[in-house]
């Protein structure tokens, strides 16, 4: 297992030494105390890394599987708290950023959705390339590179005209009260102005991606009535079930305090140190909407790193799933939805990852990583990276190990019967390759 820097300035810092191992993959199999394993899966108890070989045709390359990385090794930065679907935990692209970087290196992430990786590449002082064919992604990624300060997005808000007599021109009455939805239509309209009048500026765009997020949610924090976790937008039909069913009618709710409220959330572990790394990084940083496969903004042999998790098979609906904050920011979904590949076929899927391998191949440095994340598909009867696994290899890229971070069983989850590797509850699987 991997040994974090016990210092966490040290390892933000542009100017760290830090060496890539010869082979770091070495980490992988450190042991610690309390070696246990049990029916070939680590017990509680158990810090040993399990070694197994998978073998395809004429590749031959390890799978180990242990806790890698969870959320107790560190306390991941509120910066990273906006909700989006399918999306990873900081401490995975970490784990991989440290293990396969060194500071000022390029880490790409082409799937980017709500930023995790490239966020954390900028606090650990990397330069950093962000896509994703949904332009909503870079409304959320792009502002938490330069941070304002409090007052400065109270002094704007305060500034912001509010029309409570402006309606959206679809029915949202099933999301907001009147006059809530008047002080969105507002806001909308403000930044709408502000980037036709070229005057936004990283406090608009700051004030955008955190209403974007609180457009809807299940708390007193978002600006609707109760519904769907904020990663996902319920049609309005379905709203209208919802409270049927729970006897609600949208209340009142001011939502420029809210703004302000998740603004000083998404702020309060930020450190100098990280602030500084993030807009040196963000300055540099080349951020992009397109399709994985044709990113010639991007330069040969430029990157070190691509930490991603692709789309997976029909998993997720990413546009419809969206409608409401695409509304918010005038993206039309249908347009979104005809470029992203969602598709319950492998074949169609294996085509388009083949493409977009052979993109990386250009860009990615010699002995340069990628660190693909996949999940399992059918409850569990297919494994995406065994699928992964010769895309890489017939694309040129050596395939070098698959990791799979298993989560030590909980009390609450042996209470509700979940077992590790069951529907992919508790584990990510990467699959690691290196153009050689």
């Amino acid at each position: 297992m991997l040994n974090q820097p016990n210092s966490m300035e040290r390892n933000e810092s542009p100017n760290n030494s830090h060496q890539i191992q010869q082979n770091p993959l070495n980490k992988l199999n450190q042991k610690k105390k309390n070696v246990e394993i049990k029916n070939t899966r680590i017990s509680t108890e158990s810090t040993k890394t399990l070694i197994e070989l998978f073998i395809l045709k004429d590749i031959q390359i390890p799978k180990y599987t242990n806790e890698f990385w969870t959320s107790k090794q560190r306390q991941a930065s509120s910066l990273h708290e906006i909700s989006y679907r399918a999306c990873f935990k900081p401490q995975l692209p970490r784990f991989f950023i440290n293990l396969l970087s060194k500071p000022k290196d390029i880490i790409y992430d082409p799937f980017s959705g709500r930023g995790t990786t490239v966020i954390e590449a900028g606090i650990l002082g990397r330069n950093i390339i962000q896509n994703d064919i949904n332009p909503l992604s870079q409304i959320l990624c792009q502002p938490r590179f330069f941070l304002p300060k409090l007052d400065e997005i109270q002094k704007r808000l305060k500034e912001i005209p509010i029309d409570y007599s402006a309606k959206a021109e679809i029915d949202l009455s099933m999301f907001y009260h009147k006059k809530t939805e008047s002080e969105i239509v507002s806001l909308k309209k403000y930044l709408q102005k502000r980037i036709e009048n070229k005057e936004e500026d990283d406090i608009d765009r700051w004030i955008r991606m955190v209403a974007t997020n609180r457009l809807t949610g299940h708390s007193q924090g978002f600006f609707s009535v109760y519904t769907l976790p904020p990663n996902q937008a319920v049609s309005q039909s379905s709203q209208i079930k919802i409270n049927k069913k729970r006897n609600q009618t949208p209340e009142y709710k001011e939502i420029f305090s809210r703004i302000l409220k998740k603004s000083k959330s998404l702020l309060r572990n930020i450190s100098e140190i990280q602030k500084e790394n993030l807009e040196k990084t963000g300055r540099k940083g080349i951020f992009l909407s397109k399709n994985a496969k044709d990113t010639n903004e991007i330069e040969n042999d430029s990157v070190q790193l691509i930490v991603t998790s692709p789309p997976f098979l029909k998993v997720v609906d990413y546009s419809s799933d969206n409608w409401l904050r695409c509304w918010f920011n005038s993206i039309d979904t249908k347009s979104i939805s005809e470029k992203i590949t969602v598709t319950s076929s492998i074949d169609i899927w294996v085509n388009e990852m083949t493409k977009i391998f052979y993109e990386f191949y250009r860009i990615v440095k010699p002995n340069g990583w990628i660190a693909f994340e996949v999940g399992e598909l059918d409850k569990g009867k297919i494994n995406l990276d065994e699928i992964v696994v010769p895309i890489g290899k017939n694309t040129s890229f050596t395939p070098k190990a698959i990791i799979v971070n298993q989560q030590s069983f909980t009390k609450t989850s042996n209470i509700w019967g979940i077992k590790n590797n069951k529907r992919g509850t508790n584990t990510n699987r990467i699959v690691l390759f290196q153009k050689t």
